[in-house]
């Protein structure tokens, strides 16, 4: 079969066929070589399968991602910050655009991508299943989720699939302003008042949790990570992000004087490494499946704003004269 104008492996019951073993060897010979695959490039049907899943995730985390913080524009403290706030928002969809671009590559049309989301058939990430309740969960979202993804998405930055890579280059441009408004408000709230610092404090506490499983499953139990580092689609493994994201930001938190929820939190002197409370990972599987605070809402909204927009789409793409104005 084909799509998006490139050939795909003839398949059955999801495997290939066949895969013609030389072009395998030199697809990972180039790989291995440091160059990228490209769309027209000859490549595995895992590669594609995986690739796609991992970018169209991706993808839908960052537009269902804009949610928790686009809801504080309007009640934003001050003219600067609902400006600012408004500016992280829309770059946030922005990505989400890029992302689904370079997904399309790969022979996936967008239309399907955002049916997938709708239906709750793709998955996205699951801090963004969970409610921003002050003003003060907008900062730790900017400066402590978008730290993950920047540690994330830098990684992945050097991968294998060209597309893909080209694209977070520039994200990660646009993430690192995103990461230095939060710090400055987070900065703001923990050197203010009393009051300024408990409301911090109090969302510190209440998004921990997500932030630590925001990198996903546990090595020992991931089911794709070896497949997808073998090929350079991912980088780095979960719990070596988590350890980086722990290496960079615990001790900008404790600067900060605020408190991290985890009582088991230290780092071993004799490893190097950070001991925390291991995550629920039952927990993080319920929300990625739809069972989480907000997941309901998440894409209640989204599939509104799919349905509300059909006629602009309509409009543009000129598949309904009806809603076309005649050029004089």
């Amino acid at each position: 079969m084909y799509g998006g104008g490139y050939i795909f492996e003839e398949t059955k019951n999801g495997k290939p066929e066949s895969e013609d073993q030389g072009k395998l060897k030199n697809f990972e010979a180039k790989i291995a070589a440091g160059e990228k695959i490209e769309p027209s490039d000859w490549m595995p049907a895992e590669y594609r399968k995986q690739l796609i899943r991992m970018i169209e995730q991706h993808a839908h985390s960052e537009i269902i991602g804009a949610l928790p913080e686009g809801t504080w524009i309007t009640r934003a403290p001050g003219f600067r910050r609902k400006m600012a706030l408004m500016a992280k928002v829309q770059d946030e969809v922005g990505h989400a655009q890029l992302l689904y671009s370079a997904a399309e590559t790969l022979g996936k049309p967008r239309e399907d991508m955002i049916n997938d989301l709708i239906t709750g058939k793709s998955k996205y990430s699951n801090v963004f299943n969970y409610p921003a309740v002050t003003w003060a969960d907008t900062a730790v979202i900017a400066w402590l989720i978008d730290a993950g993804a920047i540690i994330n998405q830098v990684a992945n930055s050097k991968g294998s699939y060209g597309p893909y890579c080209r694209a977070l280059e520039r994200i990660c441009i646009e993430e690192s302003f995103h990461l230095k408004y939060g710090h400055d408000n987070v900065v703001f709230l923990a050197t203010g008042t009393p009051k300024q610092r408990e409301m911090v404090q109090d969302a510190l506490n209440r998004w921990w949790k997500p932030i630590m499983h925001f990198f996903g499953p546990s090595d020992k139990i991931s089911v794709h990570t070896e497949t997808l580092m073998r090929w350079k689609v991912k980088m780095a493994s979960n719990d070596d992000m988590r350890q980086k994201f722990l290496d960079m930001y615990v001790p900008k938190i404790w600067e900060l004087k605020l408190t991290i929820p985890d009582p088991n939190l230290k780092k071993n002197q004799t490893s190097g490494k950070w001991e925390y409370t291991e995550p629920d990972w039952e927990e993080f599987k319920r929300v990625i499946n739809g069972d989480g605070p907000c997941n309901k809402e998440r894409l209640a909204v989204r599939r509104k704003s799919e349905e509300k927009g059909e006629w602009v789409r309509r409009a543009l793409m000129r598949q309904d004269e009806q809603y076309v104005t005649p050029l004089s």
